[in-house]
């Protein structure tokens, strides 16, 4: 248990460092804004695929329509109220480009927040992905890693011009990362002892929660820039994410 438990919170870090690196490029680099919001859109289609033939097909093998068909809303419902607080204080933009977001006025801080509540569902999939399967959902892993890229590059831009030093947002996004793997070692040491039909349940609240993210936040800020190009790009990563898992089971 405590060694399925470490492998969890390990990918679980491995998926929230994509923030790091991020946050990094955004910080240093001129990244034009049309990458961002592709990788955005790639990594939301990904994890469509994830969500769909990962995550509620399991849950509906262990607790049925009804354990995760509750789940899955009150994720959703749970993130929505969040994020609506969130989005009132500042973050309502966080995965926007650096301009963007100036031009909204989010804080630093609140944004990282937000950036945590997207984080937690997607960490605990990780866990929930090797308490089912035995072994970690590489196509779950990619996706959230995938995902995080944009979230770290657009904040951190924002961060900066907010005159956030470079060590204050490294260290930021550092702790986000680890929070992000103890998450991931949480899902799997606190529900690995629960009956088949509450980790259903457990399973459809983190996929309710981070479809609930994507469409909030992911899709809508990836479209910003992308404009006709967010729903191909999108196509292609739910695409590339479903052969994957067809590959590996």
């Amino acid at each position: 248990m405590i060694g399925g438990a470490l492998e969890a919170g390990f990918w679980g870090m491995v998926a929230g460092s994509a923030l790091v690196i991020g946050a990094m490029a955004g910080y240093f680099l001129p990244v034009p804004q049309r990458l961002i919001a592709a990788i955005m859109a790639f990594g939301a289609g990904v994890l469509v695929s994830v969500l769909a033939f990962d995550l509620m097909d399991e849950a509906y093998r262990q607790g049925g329509f009804a354990a995760s068909g509750a789940g899955f809303l009150a994720g959703a419902l749970i993130y929505t109220v969040i994020n609506v607080y969130l989005s009132r204080r500042g973050a309502a933009h966080r995965k926007r480009s650096g301009e963007q977001m100036a031009r909204v006025g989010g804080s630093g801080t609140i944004i990282a927040v937000g950036a945590l509540l997207d984080g937690i569902p997607e960490s605990i999939v990780i866990g929930l992905s090797l308490l089912s399967g035995g072994a970690v959902s590489a196509v779950a892993v990619t996706g959230i890693f995938v995902s995080n890229i944009p979230e770290g590059l657009s904040s951190a831009t924002g961060m900066r011009r907010a005159g956030w030093s470079a060590m204050r947002v490294m260290a930021t996004w550092a702790a986000i990362t680890v929070m992000s793997g103890l998450a991931a070692l949480l899902g799997y040491l606190v529900f690995g002892s629960l009956p088949l039909s509450a980790v259903a349940a457990i399973t459809g609240l983190a996929a309710g929660g981070v479809l609930a993210m994507l469409a909030d936040t992911m899709i809508p800020e990836a479209f910003e820039v992308a404009h006709e190009f967010t729903g191909l790009i999108t196509v292609a990563g739910f695409l590339v994410a479903f052969v994957l898992s067809k590959l590996s089971g």
